[in-house]
């Protein structure tokens, strides 16, 4: 349980709660902004419970109703900012899996959001390219939200894991997947990816600007 004054106190200043460093994550910490848990690396801000901005910026432009009642598989899973904001700011009802690398990830899941998610959910400690690459399940949609600190790691920018995640969609089904747009850098490397890797493999795909990040949707047909 967090103590009611340091909820009262991060209305005002941001509040430590717990850090919990791993092989993974050499710095990994909770903390406390405005009654929502944060949780951080050196450099980045990995869940922010419903004002995780840059998903709930691109679930406002999309047609949710697709995924209503459906699989959600989520690649990164952080504190579950992505059923939060799915569940509690726009009223969708689905059933997800979650997939995190980092042990010390699921502790902190565990230990401070998982009684916030009311939806039905399995969380599996596992490397998502491995994940992609063997399981058997199919879904409606697949979050993509792998970080370590503010770099997406090299093969997660490879073709290949887009085509393991295209397998694994339902007909119909969508990709959405996090990049920054930070820096003229991010913005370069994100461009070309999209043009010349994702819409590769998804040539149906859309770019969203949200917040400081490029969001990736592979199928315009879901947009509002």
């Amino acid at each position: 349980m967090i103590a009611a004054w340091k909820k009262w106190l991060s209305y005002i200043k941001e509040v430590h709660i717990e850090s919990a460093p791993s092989e993974v994550n050499p710095e990994l910490y909770i903390c406390m902004q405005s009654g929502k848990l944060q949780l951080c690396s050196e450099n980045a801000v990995y869940s922010f419970d419903e004002n995780y901005h840059n998903f709930s910026g691109a679930f406002s432009q999309m047609n949710l109703a697709k995924v209503r009642k459906q699989e959600v598989l989520i690649m990164g899973f952080g504190l579950g900012s992505i059923p939060l904001i799915l569940s509690k700011t726009f009223g969708i009802d689905a059933y997800y899996t979650g997939v995190e690398l980092d042990e010390n990830v699921v502790y902190l899941y565990e230990a401070y959001n998982a009684k916030n998610i009311k939806c039905p959910l399995q969380l599996i400690c596992a490397d998502a390219l491995v994940f992609a690459a063997t399981t058997q399940e199919s879904y409606q949609l697949i979050c993509s939200d792998i970080f370590l600190d503010n770099i997406i790691p090299t093969e997660f920018w490879k073709e290949e894991y887009l085509e393991n995640l295209k397998n694994c969609l339902l007909h119909g089904g969508a990709v959405l997947m996090n990049t920054l747009a930070l820096t003229d850098d991010n913005r370069v490397q994100a461009d070309a990816y999209f043009e010349n890797i994702f819409k590769k493999v998804f040539p149906k795909a859309i770019k969203l600007a949200v917040h400081l990040n490029y969001m990736l949707l592979s199928d315009k047909d879901w947009m509002e």
